[in-house]
């Protein structure tokens, strides 16, 4: 699977004219200020499958943060408003005590992905690195090629998303997508 950069291309639109939400659709998405993952997975007659996957850049650090908040903001929109999903998967902002920073920054990244799924009605579930993890291999601290192959595996794919970043949006769109069919089954 080759991901894409989507680039905004005139204002996107919000409210409802666009298409209906897919019943069963995920967008998974890993946030970040400089590379942000997503993935669009539905449901199909084997099982989960990706739409559409890719990358936004939101711009280097040389940007204004309020600029590259923007940028992520307008292309989540226009990305919902092109596959409208029954719901949003993001990652949780985690933290590690000698980098504080980077858990502030994916919170500024998380907090326009969710405005903009709120401004489209799209309910957004949190999940953290260890659930995911959990859910798809059975251990929370399994190792990044163990997630690759069940990545793989679970999504019928001839190769490993690339980059990691799509990889990550898949597992975290695939683990919204296995536990809500848990519940439901």
């Amino acid at each position: 699977m080759t991901a894409r950069s989507i680039e905004s291309e005139g204002e996107p639109k919000v409210g409802g004219d666009g298409p209906a939400p897919v019943w069963g659709r995920v967008v998974g998405i890993d946030p970040g200020l400089n590379v942000t993952g997503y993935a669009v997975v539905d449901p199909g007659p084997r099982g989960p499958i990706v739409v559409e996957a890719g990358v936004i850049r939101p711009g280097s650090s040389d940007r204004a943060l309020g600029q590259r908040l923007e940028h992520l903001y307008q292309n989540v929109l226009e990305l919902l408003a092109a596959y409208p999903p029954g719901a949003l998967a993001l990652e949780k902002v985690h933290s590690h005590a000698k980098f504080p920073r980077t858990a502030i920054l994916m919170g500024h990244a998380r907090g326009v992905i969710m405005l903009a799924a709120a401004t489209k009605g799209i309910p957004v579930f949190g999940y953290a690195a260890a659930r995911v993890k959990k859910t798809l291999t059975g251990s929370g601290r399994a190792p990044k090629d163990q997630m690759q192959r069940a990545i793989q595996t679970e999504l019928g794919l001839a190769e490993v998303p690339e980059p990691h970043d799509v990889a990550d949006a898949c597992a975290i769109a695939l683990c919204h997508y296995q536990i809500g069919r848990a519940l439901r089954g």
